[in-house]
């Protein structure tokens, strides 16, 4: 397999949303589509302000892993699906051990 990724380096893709059917919904299709290897999701509580209100609220937090040359792709896919008006959507490489960074490549589809 050739890669234009440093060894071991992968993307991680973080997005929230408010319930655990749209994380699971966003979670399959990215794997799905072959964009993410795997989505974790977690629930968290998000505190911010939102048109001049003040929110606390539950949200589920995905954490997409992927290539660093398919995150791009990535987050215009999970813009298109996302049901927020504005969604978060981060962006941060990390180093991973050299086989896991290996799985990920082989499962993200490289088009």
């Amino acid at each position: 397999m050739t890669s234009n990724h440093s060894p071991g380096g992968i993307a991680v893709v973080t997005t929230t949303v408010a319930s655990a059917e749209e994380a699971r919904r966003l979670a399959a299709g990215a794997v799905g589509a072959g964009l993410a290897a795997c989505v974790q999701v977690e629930q968290i509580a998000s505190h911010y302000q939102w048109h001049g209100s003040a929110c606390d609220e539950t949200e589920w937090r995905l954490s997409c892993k992927t290539l660093p040359a398919t995150a791009p792709r990535l987050r215009v896919w999970l813009r298109a699906q996302h049901p927020y008006e504005v969604p978060q959507l981060l962006t941060h490489e990390v180093q991973a051990e050299g086989d896991y960074a290996q799985w990920v490549a082989q499962q993200v589809d490289r088009l």
